[in-house]
């Protein structure tokens, strides 16, 4: 949650006093003096080190449509897009690496729309692996040690259409993938673990037009968070296991576009998120599937909620912005300290918060599936109720964290040419998401089950 990131750059300071540069490269390019050359032609391939000999040097010599293709490497540089439609792609998923060795704030910046990012890992960058945003402010980087998402008075500016796919993003201070004031762009089948907030974010849309679908999330503070994010917003068959809280959707007044509200959660895996290994949770988050924090109208469908140690589904409020309207369809609960469970420590309470056709063992008030079965009554209050929660044991530094395995590499990555990325995303059929085998991209994940043990 955005409440997390004072405590996180704190931490980052506190670790770069006590890291050393390692490796060569450069620290960063100017963008005003690329080196190399583009290939003449209308859409090209501009492939590094061949043809320039950074990644920034190659995406300054970009046009739209172009690809910048990389060689396998560790580049030590912070890499800004700003021209629309270039494709930015590794050769090879693992070993393409824009590492940031603890001195960059932003492993990638998109700030220009049509963008695609994809196959190639980012670490260690004190504040995000991708930063996809079209706030001036979030781009510049922690404006008030706010972590990029406090812009004060600037007005709200959408970044329009975006794609990040294949990507792996791990050991970063406060966000692996992060998506702030963008809207029509999809996140899938990449990995983020190591994510001192959260492993993916999307912040501050409305409405979004945002797909994010099979990613894994892991051995994160939190695995997915939407804050203020709603409307046409999508996270779909994702992983999220092995964090100390699975995902969160949530308003913050830290954020423009209150309250957030509109979100569909469908057919992801949320388990055992209750990981010691990770990044402490500056909120004290800890066994937690899901998290709704004064979010409002969204839908819980058919996810597998399973051997979270503290609840599978928490609904509560977030100060004076309450939890209304949201729907817990068809999922099913097992091996949760509790299972569902609605709590309102103040005066702000939800209304018209509903279950329905749900697997469940305990709900916190009891009888919650009875009591507050969908449809209800217009206006109807919500209970709440109280239950021991457990204590959150410390973490460790995200630069400790475990490294990734090997991840799914991009089809064809080194003959294809320009993704093209759609004005808006199509977005998925609510009544076609299954609910996810309990060994859901299991193949791509180091946390393997319900407990806490890591491969």
């Amino acid at each position: 949650m955005p409440r997390l990131a004072l405590r996180v750059v704190a931490a980052v300071l506190g670790t770069l006093a006590l890291v050393a540069g390692c490796g060569g490269g450069d620290d960063g390019a100017d963008a005003g003096s690329a080196k190399g050359r583009r290939p003449s032609g209308a859409h090209v391939t501009i492939r590094v080190p061949a043809d320039a000999p950074t990644i920034s040097d190659a995406v300054s010599l970009a046009h739209p449509g172009d690809v910048v293709l990389v060689a396998p490497g560790v580049y030590h540089e912070s890499v800004r897009i700003d021209t629309a439609r270039v494709t930015l792609r590794g050769e090879s998923r693992e070993r393409v690496v824009i590492d940031g060795r603890l001195r960059q704030p932003n492993g990638v910046l998109v700030s220009a729309p049509g963008v695609a990012v994809e196959n190639l890992t980012v670490r260690n960058n004190t504040q995000n692996g991708v930063l996809v945003t079209g706030s001036a402010a979030a781009a510049a980087g922690l404006p008030g040690q706010s972590g990029g998402y406090d812009t004060g008075d600037e007005p709200v500016t959408f970044l329009k259409s975006f794609l990040v796919s294949y990507v792996t993003a791990t050991r970063n201070g406060l966000y692996g993938i992060y998506a702030f004031s963008a809207q029509n762009g999809v996140i899938e089948h990449s990995y983020t673990s190591g994510g001192a907030d959260s492993g993916i974010y999307v912040g501050q849309c409305k409405p979004c037009h945002i797909v994010v679908r099979d990613n894994v999330a892991e051995l994160n503070a939190v695995g997915y968070e939407g804050t203020n994010a709603g409307g046409d917003m999508y996270v779909v068959g994702n992983r999220l296991v092995g964090n100390r809280v699975g995902l969160t959707t949530n308003s913050d007044h830290q954020e423009k576009l209150l309250p957030q509200r509109g979100a569909v959660i469908a057919g992801n895996l949320i388990a055992a998120n209750q990981q010691e290994a990770t990044p402490e949770q500056a909120d004290g988050g800890w066994g937690t599937g899901i998290g709704i924090d004064g979010g409002s109208d969204n839908r819980f469908v058919r996810n597998r909620v399973a051997g979270n140690s503290n609840a599978g589904l928490v609904i509560t409020a977030s100060a004076d912005l309450p939890p209304n309207g949201n729907q817990i369809v068809d999922n099913t609960f097992t091996g949760n300290g509790v299972d569902v469970g609605w709590t309102f420590p103040t005066a702000t309470r939800g209304r018209g918060n509903c279950l329905r056709g749900n697997a469940l063992r305990t709900t916190v008030p009891a009888r919650l599936a009875a009591t507050a079965s969908c449809p209800l009554p217009a206006g109807s209050s919500s209970p709440a109720g109280t239950w021991t929660m457990p204590a959150a044991p410390g973490g460790i530094p995200f630069t400790e964290v475990a490294a990734p395995g090997p991840q799914p590499e991009f089809p064809g990555a080194r003959t294809k040419g320009a993704t093209a990325v759609p004005a808006v995303p199509s977005m998925p059929d609510e009544a076609g998401i299954p609910l996810p085998s309990a060994s859901l991209l299991v193949a791509n994940a180091r946390v393997q089950g319900a407990g806490s043990k890591t491969s």
